[in-house]
């Protein structure tokens, strides 16, 4: 039998970091072994607002894949790819931008968000307001059934279900024909919200986060830094684990003594500053194997570019069917 099909992807523009882990990693993994997982090196979509300084989307696309290979993103199971090595994702993208109503495009609810996160790049452009229809495209050039997103991504997704009901409308439905794409349902991701160290969203353009491939020396200056307890004062007072930002991350993590932490912290019988150097020894125990994992894939300069060739070989054949199919619709071949 067939396995359902699945498309998810991060744009390179910095270094992955805990909250990628957590938000994507660790369910991409467990999603290998029950989906036909494809996984996207977005550097399209890094270029829309990066496109003033675009030299460092190839290093972090290179550097990105050793951090999923090395959290378990496995080459064998998964289709690990380069967007930008399937031009038909921009082919689509034309033809899909040709039907999408400008409406629907502003009324994104992740545009504004995004527009509000990087308000110090200028991307009020044509081509960042379009980035939904080229992730519209991403989807159904595979004909993915279902996209991993979290609840604040559902609308977006919808987006991605009106254009694909708008395009099987007009060029299958009203021709007698079957849909060519399949609409993509949600596969929901749950889990705990990780903020920054500053309890702001974690982001790479607030440099807020510690990143996976953070050496044990920065991960515990990052640590020492965090915001903790606002309404903890001294020592002695009584703390709130619940409103502590660093209790966030051992309830996340999932710490097998956080119960303990939570008693200690609200008893007082540790500080914050001792809390926050338990942490960064917890963090590094959770991060050892994944940096030791990617050292090794590191010692062959060529094996990351080698994973993409062999991914972007394999997009490229499904690709390349679909645009045949579609360009076939509109007769356009």
């Amino acid at each position: 039998m067939t396995k359902p099909r699945i498309l998810s992807g991060m744009r390179p523009t910095g270094k992955l970091h805990l909250g990628h882990l957590i938000g994507a990693l660790d369910n991409w993994v467990q999603l290998q072994d029950k989906y036909d997982c494809f996984y996207m090196v977005a550097d399209w979509h890094a270029l829309m607002s990066e496109y003033q300084d675009p030299a460092n989307i190839r290093k972090y696309s290179l550097d990105n894949v050793l951090d999923w290979i090395a959290c378990g993103i496995d080459p064998k199971k998964s289709v690990i790819f380069l967007q930008s090595d399937i031009p038909e994702h921009l082919e689509l993208h034309i033809i899909l931008s040709v039907i999408t109503p400008l409406g629907w495009l502003e009324r994104c609810p992740t545009y504004k968000e995004q527009l509000e996160e990087l308000k110090a790049k200028d991307i009020m452009t044509y081509g960042f307001l379009g980035y939904p229809v080229l992730q519209a495209a991403d989807i159904l050039i595979y004909k993915a059934n279902a996209v991993p997103v979290g609840e604040d991504q559902l609308p977006h997704l919808e987006l991605t279900r009106e254009i694909t009901r708008k395009f099987n409308n007009l060029y299958c439905v009203n021709k007698n024909k079957a849909p060519l794409f399949p609409e993509p349902e949600a596969k929901l991701t749950r889990f705990p919200r990780l903020l920054g160290m500053d309890r702001r969203k974690m982001s790479k353009s607030y440099e807020n986060a510690i990143n996976l491939s953070d050496s044990p020396q920065e991960i515990k200056k990052k640590t020492q830094s965090m915001f903790t307890d606002p309404k903890r004062l001294r020592k002695t007072d009584p703390g709130h684990p619940s409103e502590c930002n660093v209790y966030n991350y051992y309830n996340a993590f999932k710490a097998p003594n956080v119960d303990q932490i939570a008693s200690d912290c609200h008893q007082a019988k540790i500080g914050c500053t001792d809390c926050k150097a338990n942490l960064s020894d917890f963090l590094l125990g959770i991060l050892k194997p994944l940096q030791d994992k990617r050292n090794e894939l590191m010692k062959d300069p060529d094996y990351v570019r080698k994973v993409l060739d062999e991914g972007g070989q394999k997009a490229k054949a499904i690709a390349s069917a679909t645009m045949k199919d579609v360009r076939k619709l509109l007769m356009l071949k």
